[in-house]
């Protein structure tokens, strides 16, 4: 409870610690692991497939009883009316809870059959991805190609694909012209329930408007830009026509969910279908805005970038503990050996990131802070960036960084 309040003791050391770059080859990182480490498993990955498709099943099974249970236990009298509505309520709160991260969980694998780190088959990844990623109303094949330039570009200022930070001059924040930049604290000077307003709106919607309008992303594309436009610059050539199919096939799920909208009823379908989506998509927000976004990682500009300081910028955070790790595929766990081996299937990056940690030392980011205080800190204190420099931190809304660079 109390960690909601404090940040964790490797924040507070890197705060304290003056930034130096690494100098790492991706050749040295990728001799420090074993070769079977690359070695995909067609049963295991299968395994956990049918392991979330059962848990979701089983969960949307369950909740049709909910009703009916507290219902039975109120007329027999072992429950009061008052207990029994809050005994209803707290059923339903915990299916929403427990059902959205399960459906988080084929988020993940879908993610993770992008990579093509499922299956050795290239095709058997996009089946599964594909059928994942659709029922849940997501493009695939567009995810897929935007997010694979992401991996190029990882932390690169000009050609990241998400969670770009804005600059000084792209918000129209006045120039630096003293130490206090009070010019740009009384533009930001935002009270902490209007910037809960601005954060649940990207918790709730944010998923939503990246796909649609490339929200935080690269400012290099035109207005109009989204993930369902197959001729959109996100995409090569050569993915329009599955670009195409996926949007086929969204528009038929859209269909098949209004339909059984129609069938349930519009209350049991919010209930067991719609709040777990909503909640789904705040999973998938949180979990990749707090693996990019820290006011103490470096943003790269093209005189300082390299594809494995890129990677190494990003942040393993201990996710829900154990139960994101079980639920969520080590997603966030070892999201730093995931950017610098995204080959390697999910359930041998424990063992990758024992080694990283143990060869980057210093330079490994590793944070375990409460994440919904990491939310909470990053969303009120990444604001910008200055427009020079090729090694940047985020300024907050005082125009103050938490770490400063070497070099200056």
């Amino acid at each position: 409870m109390f960690g909601l309040f404090y940040d964790c003791p490797e924040y507070e050391e890197r705060k304290a610690s003056p930034f130096s770059p690494p100098s790492l080859l991706a050749s040295e990182i990728r001799a420090l692991i074993p070769k079977h480490l690359f070695q995909k498993s067609c049963y295991l990955s299968t395994y956990y497939v049918l392991r979330d498709v059962l848990v979701v099943l089983l969960l949307l099974h369950a909740s049709f009883y909910i009703d009916l249970c507290v219902e039975l236990l109120v007329t027999s009298e072992v429950l009061g009316r008052s207990l029994g509505y809050f005994v209803r309520c707290l059923l339903w709160t915990s299916y929403w809870w427990w059902q959205s991260l399960t459906l988080a969980a084929w988020w993940c694998l879908g993610h993770e059959a992008g990579h093509e780190s499922l299956y050795v088959n290239k095709s058997a990844n996009h089946i599964v991805g594909f059928c994942l990623h659709t029922t849940l109303l997501s493009p695939f094949f567009a995810f897929r190609a935007s997010h694979r330039g992401h991996h190029q570009a990882t932390n690169s200022i000009e050609r990241d694909e998400i969670y770009v930070p804005r600059t000084r001059q792209e918000l129209g924040l006045p120039r630096l012209t003293n130490d206090q930049d009070m010019s740009v604290a009384e533009m930001f000077e935002d009270t902490p329930i209007f910037t809960l307003g601005k954060l649940l709106v990207m918790q709730l919607l944010g998923w939503h408007l990246y796909l649609f309008r490339n929200a935080e992303g690269s400012t290099r594309y035109p207005a109009g830009t989204n993930h369902f436009n197959p001729s959109s610059p996100l995409f090569r050539p050569r993915d329009r026509r599955a670009i195409a199919m996926s949007n086929i096939a969204l528009v038929a799920m859209f269909i098949a969910y209004t339909m059984l909208a129609t069938s349930v009823g519009k209350l049991n379908f919010i209930r067991i279908f719609f709040i777990p989506y909503v909640l789904l998509n705040h999973w998938i927000v949180m979990i990749t805005y707090l693996q990019h976004s820290d006011p103490t990682v470096p943003k790269y500009r093209a005189g300082a970038w390299t594809w494995v300081r890129g990677a190494i910028a990003t942040i393993d955070r201990p996710f829900l503990g154990a139960v994101g790790r079980v639920l969520l595929h080590n997603v966030s766990h070892d999201h730093v050996a995931h950017h610098l081996f995204s080959d390697i299937p999910f359930y041998n990056l424990p063992e990758v990131t024992i080694l990283l940690r143990h060869h980057l030392q210093d330079q490994y980011i590793y944070d375990s802070t409460n994440v919904f205080r990491a939310l909470w800190r990053s969303f009120s204190q990444c604001r910008f960036v200055e427009d020079d420099g090729d090694i940047v931190f985020f300024k907050n809304g005082a125009g103050k960084t938490h770490r400063i660079y070497a070099a200056e």
